[in-house]
């Protein structure tokens, strides 16, 4: 079983930026697509970006040109640096699997909150 640990979130104002961590227990984890995800209250949960053993990214058209995912698997570590941040970026941020199989839903973590705010 897999388990993600996310930290970096916190209160900004618009225009301004954050680094997201996120550490991941397990095996093999350097096989695996990880992704960030975020829910905002009373919405869904909605993958935000994913990235894949060997490096090709994939972003939510909402973020693209100013998240970037990246990951270091000697340290089981997945990132996401976001700027220029939007209020509509306010949301719990979470991270996972993002292969073909989705996520594994025994192994969300608490999140992080991010909240973009004048």
């Amino acid at each position: 079983q897999v388990h993600f640990a996310e930290s970096g979130g916190g209160l900004v104002q618009p225009g301004g930026s954050l680094r997201l961590s996120c550490v991941a227990s397990g095996n093999l984890l350097h096989l695996y697509t990880l992704g960030w995800y975020r829910q905002a209250p009373g919405k869904q949960r909605d993958q935000v970006a994913r990235i894949q053993s060997g490096g090709n990214t994939h972003y939510l058209d909402s973020v693209k040109g100013r998240f970037t995912i990246s990951r270091d698997n000697a340290k089981s570590t997945v990132y996401l640096q976001m700027n220029n941040l939007k209020p509509e970026d306010t949301a719990v941020y979470y991270c996972n699997l993002a292969g073909p199989e989705g996520p594994s839903s025994g192994s969300w973590g608490r999140g992080t909150q991010v909240t973009v705010s004048s």
